[in-house]
C-alpha cells in the first residue's frame, strides 16, 4: 500500500515532520497518476472519503450509541461517555450545512474514542459559518476537553477555527483533525484538474460557482476563508487525511508542508485511493485524538 505518512510517535512524542519529507509525496503521487486513477469504482469512491459498514477496523456495537437532537445539531453519545468532545464538521461537495450523512462515521467515532461527537449545522456562507462552528466550540469546553475534525469543507472551518482561536488568545482545542480538505478557495491546486479526470462526478465548474456564493465576495486568500493562505504558527497538532486520487489532495500536501515549517505537530497520511483510505479512517482520528487528549474522565455536569 502506498503511504506517505508523518506521524505523532508513540507516547505523544512531538514529532515535527521536516517540510521536504511532507512534500516528498506529491510528485511521486502526480507521477503516478496513470496507475493512481485506473478503476472507476476507486475513482467514484475518491469523491466521498465516509465511513461504511464495511469498515473493518472498527469494532463495536453501534445499537447502544445514541443521536440527540440539539439546538445546534446531532450529539451522538457513546454507552459510557467521557469528558472529551469531538466537534465534528461535516461537509461535501456541494458546501451544505447539513451534518446527517456524517453521522455514520461520528457514531464509530465516539465508539472509538469515548467521546461526545457533536455535529453542528452551520449556515452557508463566509463569515457566518465560521461563526456558527466558534459559537458551538465555545459551548462544547464547557463539557471538557475539545479535539476538532471535519472533511471537505468542513475540514476548511475547523482548520480557520485554529487560525481564528490563534488570534484571539483563546484556549485551542487539543488537536484538529482535517479529512479531504478544502483548504483553498483560490482553487487553483494543480490536483483540481489533475485529479477530475479520475472521478467523473467532480465538477471544477460547479465548484467554483458554489465556492464564490460561499465567499459571498470575500478576498478568496483570506485566511479565515482559505486557512492555506494563513500563518499557521502556535497552531495545535494537525492531522491530514488524503487520498491519492482527490482533486483536494495538493490541499492537504501543501498545508501539512506549511504547517510543519512553522514548528507544528503534523500527521499526514496519504492513501493511494479511497479504497485504500476508507477502512483506516474511523482508527486513524480516533488514534490522534486519543494520543493529544488527556485520558478520559467521566463527564463534567451540565
Amino acid at each position: 500500500m502506498d503511504d506517505t505518512r508523518v506521524e505523532a510517535g508513540a507516547n505523544r512524542t512531538d514529532v515535527r515532520a521536516s517540510s521536504a519529507y511532507v512534500r516528498a509525496g506529491s510528485a511521486d503521487l502526480r507521477a503516478s497518476s496513470a496507475d493512481i486513477h485506473a478503476g472507476s469504482a476507486d475513482a467514484r469512491a475518491a469523491r466521498e472519503i465516509d465511513v461504511r459498514a464495511e469498515s473493518a477496523d472498527v469494532q463495536g456495537d453501534l445499537t447502544h450509541v445514541r443521536i440527540e437532537s440539539s439546538p445546534v445539531g446531532p450529539v451522538v453519545r457513546p454507552p459510557e461517555p467521557t469528558d472529551l468532545v469531538v466537534l465534528y464538521v461535516h461537509g461535501d461537495r456541494h458546501l451544505s450545512g447539513t451534518p446527517e450523512s456524517a453521522l455514520d462515521l461520528a457514531e464509530r467515532l465516539a465508539l472509538c474514542t469515548g467521546a461526545v461527537v457533536v455535529c453542528p449545522r452551520y449556515r452557508t456562507s463566509f463569515p457566518a459559518a465560521l461563526d456558527d462552528i466558534h459559537a458551538v466550540y465555545g459551548s462544547c469546553q464547557a463539557r471538557g476537553p475539545v479535539a476538532v475534525a471535519g472533511e471537505r469543507l468542513g475540514a476548511g472551518l475547523a482548520a480557520a477555527l485554529l487560525v481564528r482561536l490563534r488570534d484571539m488568545g483563546a484556549p485551542p482545542p487539543r488537536c484538529g483533525v482535517l479529512s479531504s480538505a478544502l483548504l483553498d478557495l483560490t482553487l487553483e491546486a494543480p490536483s483540481l484538474l489533475l485529479n477530475a479526470a479520475a472521478d467523473p462526478t467532480f465538477d471544477v465548474d460547479e465548484l467554483r460557482l458554489r465556492a464564490a456564493a460561499y465567499a459571498a465576495g470575500t478576498d478568496p486568500t483570506n485566511p479565515l476563508l482559505s486557512p492555506l493562505h494563513a500563518n499557521l504558527h502556535g497552531l495545535p497538532p494537525i492531522q491530514l487525511l488524503a487520498a491519492g486520487t482527490d482533486p483536494l489532495l495538493d490541499d492537504s500536501l501543501e498545508f501539512a508542508a506549511r504547517a510543519a515549517r512553522s514548528g507544528v505537530t503534523v500527521d499526514l497520511r496519504v492513501r493511494q485511493d479511497a479504497a485504500s483510505l476508507r477502512p483506516e479512517v474511523v482508527t486513524a482520528m480516533a488514534d490522534f485524538i486519543q494520543a493529544w487528549s488527556p485520558a478520559g474522565q467521566p463527564p463534567h455536569p451540565v
